[in-house]
């Protein structure tokens, strides 16, 4: 069967790696210690996805202006303490080893920082498969086309060979502003009813059935 992406592009956080309760706990302890209400999981788990400084706009909205340095410090303190111990989901690394031999092009599009990205991918050991990556301090945040546009740009693919793939309504909606193809994942941030009212191509409810589509509809 001939291949329908040439391009596919990955979330990182709650697509790749199984890191969104972590980041809900540091989002929640972060307020707690500067004093602030703390946001729901639901709430927390919604902003996942989009840049830092987006993220705690919507997740903490009583902050200062002022404060957000402060908000970020504390943050990125709770979520580096523990980001060793999180992991790729299961059969995530045999996945994108197995599209890579088939000659996919693989990129990530992520609301991480650099650092963290670069981070994440040596942790994982993810990084040499991916010819390319954007992340939310180099372009606007999700769901702005912005990140899947240079990547496309970068590895010269048309948005309809193009498949963007991840966990939240942010993804989807960048999809659908840069003309691309979405597949939804139901096992991350966002529950699944939302992100199939927002008419991806699939929403695959488990890690298992993510290999299962890609090597059969990719």
């Amino acid at each position: 069967m001939a291949e329908r992406f040439d391009l596919i592009v990955f979330d990182w956080d709650g697509t790749l790696m199984d890191s969104a309760a972590a980041i809900v706990r540091a989002m929640q302890a972060a307020a707690r210690d500067l004093d602030l209400p703390v946001p729901s999981e639901e709430r927390a788990r919604y902003v996942i996805g989009l840049g830092l400084g987006d993220a705690l706009r919507h997740a903490v909205p009583d902050l200062e202006e002022s404060d957000y340095p402060r908000m970020v410090e504390r943050y990125r303190h709770h979520y580096l303490s523990s980001d060793h111990e999180l992991s790729l989901f299961e059969g995530i690394d045999a996945l994108i080893d197995a599209l890579a031999g088939r000659g996919h092009l693989l990129a990530v599009a992520t609301g991480k920082s650099r650092v963290g990205l670069n981070r994440a991918l040596c942790h994982t050991g993810l990084g040499r498969y991916f010819h390319a990556t954007r992340c939310a301090d180099e372009c606007f945040s999700k769901p702005h086309p912005a990140m899947l546009e240079a990547l496309m740009d970068e590895l010269g693919v048309a948005p309809e060979r193009t498949l963007m793939i991840g966990d939240t309504t942010h993804d989807l909606q960048m999809a659908k502003n840069a003309r691309t193809a979405g597949l939804a994942v139901g096992f991350g941030a966002h529950p699944v009813e939302v992100l199939v009212a927002e008419s991806p191509l699939a929403c695959v409810r488990t890690p298992g059935e993510l290999a299962g589509w890609l090597l059969a509809n990719a």
